[in-house]
């Protein structure tokens, strides 16, 4: 099955044909084209156009998840996290889907919303979502915990996941530069230091790593 990702990459809706009428299939004809336009501006970095598009689809077909997907990403892009977070609230529920959960939750860390977070990695965390969307929602929630100076309590939640069970992949990369970071506030430089060269060893592109690294030599 595809995920509502690759549904979007393909200017897919989801939408079911229930009719035959013009007025039906026009609607989803236009539906499919503005989101796939949509899909290629988000993809191209021109988010504020793919709001432009979307806006107007969700007004018209608000029980569409992707399109209310896409503009929840969209808006979390320019930095709109209330909107955003509206958006994937009605895509979570729409699709009943986890899958955007790690945004959702960056949306209300940035709103400083911490008891929501909690409750959207509890729910994420105890579901069947793949293990990478899991890592991801660790790494906000860890996130969320050092905002609020638990800085103890953000180490103890990364480090439950840093030795990766299979090969390693781009999200171990991110948790492990989470966790230099704030072993580096705490001040623990050595472990800082061994883990921002993990992550140039595996990612050396990953943010700023690099001069991290040279920062703590």
């Amino acid at each position: 099955m595809k995920s509502s990702t690759e549904r979007r990459r393909n200017g897919k809706t989801g939408l079911t044909d229930r009719g035959s009428t013009k007025s039906r299939t026009a609607k989803r004809g236009d539906l499919e084209s503005g989101l796939q336009a949509a899909s290629q501006a988000f993809e191209a970095g021109r988010e504020q156009d793919a709001v432009r598009i979307l806006e107007p689809l969700a007004n018209v077909a608000p029980e569409v998840p992707e399109v209310r997907e896409l503009l929840g990403l969209a808006f979390y892009r320019v930095g709109r996290y209330a909107a955003a977070a509206k958006e994937l609230e009605a895509f979570a529920s729409l699709a009943g889907s986890t899958e955007q959960h790690p945004v959702l939750m960056d949306c209300r860390r940035a709103q400083k919303r911490y008891s929501e977070v909690v409750r959207l990695w509890d729910v994420l965390r105890s579901g069947s979502q793949r293990a990478a969307i899991v890592m991801e929602g660790r790494i906000v929630m860890a996130g969320s915990l050092a905002d609020q100076g638990e800085l103890s309590s953000a180490i103890r939640l990364l480090e439950r996941a840093t030795e990766p069970k299979g090969r390693v992949e781009d999200h171990h990369a991110r948790l492990w530069y989470a966790l230099a970071d704030l072993e580096e506030r705490v001040g623990n430089l050595a472990r800082a230091r061994s883990l921002f060269d993990r992550v140039r060893t595996y990612s050396p592109n990953l943010a700023d790593v690099t001069e991290r690294l040279a920062g703590l030599s």
